[in-house]
């Protein structure tokens, strides 16, 4: 199912309303069209600047978001694609720094749609093309790449091989395209969603990894070595070592003396942190300093990932005194971020209140039974646009979980008026969904810059 996206530019809008036509190509991971696409285009994918690649289940868009603030506190201007947006589709492509502008985008989406008209390419497909497109044009000093789905066949991954490629946390998602059967692949899922990710290694390419489970672990080394790449992986090779909202870093290419203060919540930031100091400690030179390292991670922003909103509309529909966070989480490996966040960062408050809404294809009763210790209410809510758990069904399956008490609402708006009435909660997080956390944004007049 295409990305829904929408614009206040017109000639942006008719860009996107082409895109949301087209064929489901992504329902058919490979690189064939992305490859064809991109040689009609004249290839600006070889014509990249120094390249960092991140895939992973979580965190690998807040990894790319600490790689970006700590080379732009180094002073180097950085391109960065990701995915998907919150609120504008914009947020996708920043060049050089700077989210690309309404007439360049629209333009690019126009040019890489005239070549694709006849290739049944994807929606991720064609975004990923222009993306490309904009960081040929436009001179920068660094490019960050966020792989879209798995790794292996994401259309990101016909790139040459990058300065260095990272892995963040690895769960299990996206089961009907990764877990797909297919000859020569791993049989046990965690194994073969570890495959997959590691698809992005390539020859002679150093890769920083997260540790994980040992058959995971084993899987992410096997395929490193077997295109002959360098590993770096937690623990082994570089460590975090927290304390309190700081942490330090230490490898075996040297450490960091000072203490990091990530601005980001969750201790699963520090380690997210540590990842991308990890892949720039790998790359070539310049190095960033000690100094640029801190600032950079102290300055560093994610939106939608565990963030207390601001003042603005949908605050103001609860009373004084009232948190509400927001979270993308829509995974059983998000939702044990999640609760280790709350056990550890609000464990002195009551417990929370939660505002649900989830995709028809998201496991929302693993999701709901993470989080049932910690939650005393659901709100349950559509997602529109998007193909999602009713909320009655999704109410039914919270007290299924051992949740008190759950209603199904109209909205956030609703929602977050209802508890408003009652609610000695002091902490309300909206989660479940990336798409209802943009909601959540836009509603509150916080849109991502």
């Amino acid at each position: 199912m295409p990305d829904h996206a929408h614009s206040s530019d017109p000639a942006v809008q008719t860009q996107l309303d082409r895109l949301a036509a087209l064929s489901p190509g992504r329902d058919i991971l490979g690189l064939e069209r992305i490859a064809e696409l991109c040689a009609r285009l004249g290839n600006p994918q070889f014509q990249l600047p120094r390249t960092f690649h991140v895939a992973g289940t979580n965190g690998k868009g807040s990894t790319c978001a600490y790689l970006r603030a700590i080379l732009e506190a180094q002073g180097r201007r950085v391109h960065a694609y990701t995915s998907p947006h919150l609120v504008r589709f914009n947020e996708r492509i920043r060049l050089a720094g700077t989210l690309i502008d309404d007439a360049l985008l629209a333009a690019l989406l126009e040019e890489v749609l005239d070549e694709a008209a006849d290739l049944q390419a994807s929606f991720f497909e064609v975004t990923t093309a222009a993306a490309f497109l904009a960081f040929a044009r436009i001179p920068a000093d660094d490019c960050i790449i966020e792989v879209g789905l798995g790794g292996r066949l994401d259309a990101t991954n016909i790139i040459p091989p990058p300065a260095v490629a990272g892995i963040a946390s690895l769960g299990i998602d996206h089961e009907a395209f990764l877990l797909e059967p297919e000859a020569g692949t791993p049989d046990e899922p965690a194994a073969r969603i570890a495959w997959e990710k590691a698809g992005i290694v390539k020859p002679d390419t150093p890769v920083a990894t997260f540790a994980y489970p040992p058959l995971v672990q084993d899987t992410i080394a096997a395929k490193v070595a077997s295109v002959g790449a360098t590993h770096f992986p937690e623990g082994d090779g570089w460590t975090i070592e927290p304390s309190g909202d700081s942490f330090r870093w230490s490898s075996k290419l040297g450490s960091i003396d000072q203490p990091l203060r990530p601005r980001m919540a969750g201790a699963h930031q520090m380690r997210n942190a540590g990842l991308a100091i990890a892949m720039l400690r790998l790359a070539p030179d310049p190095q960033p300093s000690e100094a640029e390292i801190a600032r950079g991670i102290a300055g560093a922003h994610w939106p939608g990932r565990m963030q207390l909103l601001g003042s603005g509309p949908l605050t103001a529909l609860m009373p004084e005194g009232h948190d509400i966070w927001i979270d993308g989480g829509h995974n059983l490996d998000a939702a044990k971020q999640v609760t280790t966040f709350l056990s550890e960062t609000l464990a002195r408050r009551e417990p929370i209140d939660l505002v649900l809404g989830m995709l028809a294809n998201k496991d929302a009763g693993a999701f709901l039974a993470a989080l049932a210790p910690y939650v005393r209410r659901v709100m349950t809510v559509p997602i529109p646009g998007h193909d999602h758990h009713d909320p009655e069904s999704l109410a039914k399956m919270a007290l299924d979980a051992g949740i008190a008490a759950a209603v199904p609402r109209t909205d956030i708006a609703s929602a977050l008026r209802a508890l408003a009435a009652d609610s000695p909660a002091r902490n309300i997080l909206i989660s479940g969904s990336l798409y209802l956390v943009g909601q959540a944004l836009d509603h509150n007049e916080e849109w991502p810059a």
